[in-house]
């Protein structure tokens, strides 16, 4: 076995050949990435009214605050009176109807991507912020300007078509549906997965921002990406 006393003694402490390029290389590197991370993090204002702006900046606690009295609201008022049985499917349906709502609305509405004018400006606003600053934080649940009109206009629509108790429930899942996928986007942005099933969430989504974005739309659901034919090309597949 080599002596490296000797090497060291030879060019001196911490002085090996090549270590002053090294190191200068290892610091280049560590100020790209912290600058790539910056602008990952940082998205810029969208709005010159502070209000506005303010608005379009939210905790990722906000959704659960306002949702959840809602969720189980509804909850207290379907199952009253209604089987055990009924009961999980409503929600269980609700809940399946909104995976289908994530994945259509990701893909034709956040991903229609006009060039110019006014529909290019809304879709910086609705999701094109999101892909060019995918770590800011602030910017990664829905808004509450946003989501609680879409929640009360999905609401109306269920209690048109399905009645009560069954729009209750419904409504239930569908809200629970929301509040897993505003959670899980926020946790394969920022929180270390742990389980199989949060590696495999976070590497898709990854691959949605980072790898081809006209594929992988289902968040908190990807096996719509396989109904529909949009799954993301994994490590070893063709």
């Amino acid at each position: 076995m080599r002596d490296w006393t000797n090497v060291r003694s030879r060019f001196g402490r911490g002085s090996l050949p090549g270590s002053g390029r090294l190191t200068s290389a290892l610091v280049h590197s560590q100020r790209m990435d912290a600058r790539r991370t910056d602008i990952l993090r940082a998205s810029p204002r969208m709005f010159e009214s502070d209000l506005l702006d303010r608005l379009s900046r939210v905790h990722p606690v906000v959704p659960p605050l306002i949702f959840g009295p809602i969720i189980a609201v509804l909850f207290g008022l379907g199952q009253e009176r209604t089987p055990g049985v009924d009961v999980i499917a409503w929600i269980v349906g609700g809940w399946l109807f909104w995976t289908l709502t994530e994945y259509w609305m990701h893909r034709l509405i956040f991903h229609f991507e006009p060039e110019e004018g006014l529909g290019a400006r809304l879709h910086w606003i609705i999701h094109g912020v999101h892909h060019e600053h995918p770590n800011d934080p602030m910017r990664l649940v829905m808004p509450p300007s946003v989501s609680i009109p879409l929640a009360a206009a999905f609401y109306g629509l269920f209690s048109l078509v399905l009645g009560t108790p069954g729009a209750h429930l419904f409504g239930a899942g569908f809200l629970a549906g929301y509040l897993a996928y505003d959670m899980t986007h926020y946790h394969v942005h920022h929180h270390q997965a742990r389980t199989r099933l949060g590696k495999l969430l976070h590497e898709l989504h990854m691959r949605h921002h980072f790898q081809d974005h006209t594929r992988g739309f289902g968040v908190s659901a990807p096996f719509w990406d396989y109904a529909f034919g949009t799954p993301q090309r994994r490590r070893g597949s063709r």
